[in-house]
């Protein structure tokens, strides 16, 4: 009895991500800089339970959306969060209309070591891959970061994750 408990504990906190408010902020500047545009609004893609289940990141209900400047259609977004060895970090995939990443950012990140995941430099080798791209193994595709081990396995699960995610969407053509 007390593992179902705690298992509907994780299970609901898995479903019950919502993003706070510092780091949709921070999403947003990011969003901005990234695309040279002052203003932009969010449409959020929300997903059944049913269908969530069927995927291995978390789609809750301000964390996946499509972006759009002055009517016209941008790219889409994905606000993830990831854990590191004692804590989580939040971090920013924007993908083209293809579902493409074009931009990885590490948005918060709350550890006192392991934060050299976040340069510019080591986040561009998510840049290019899909939904059909090879799994990305740290150690081999992904290149480590000593120091950032856990960090780093944790960012590239959380992209695969993601990745896989937008597949499972693609083929029940929910995106």
């Amino acid at each position: 009895m007390k593992n179902i408990f705690i298992i509907s504990i994780i299970v609901f906190g898995l479903f019950a991500f919502k993003v706070p408010d510092s780091v949709m902020k921070r999403a947003g500047k990011e969003i901005s800089k990234f695309y040279d545009i002052d203003n932009f609004s969010k449409e959020y893609i929300e997903f059944s339970a049913e269908i969530n289940s069927e995927t291995l990141s978390n789609f809750g209900e301000d964390n996946f959306f499509k972006i759009y400047s002055e009517g016209q259609f941008i790219s889409y977004g994905y606000i993830g969060r990831a854990p590191s060895k004692t804590a989580d970090f939040d971090y920013l995939v924007l993908f083209d209309s293809d579902f493409v990443i074009t931009k990885s950012k590490v948005l918060v990140y709350r550890e006192e070591y392991g934060g050299e995941i976040g340069s510019k430099r080591w986040l561009k080798q998510f840049v290019g891959k899909f939904s059909d791209s090879p799994e990305l193994i740290a150690g081999k595709s992904i290149v480590p970061i000593s120091g950032a081990t856990i960090s780093v396995k944790s960012m590239t699960n959380a992209i695969n994750d993601l990745l896989k995610s937008i597949k499972v969407l693609q083929d029940l053509n929910k995106i």
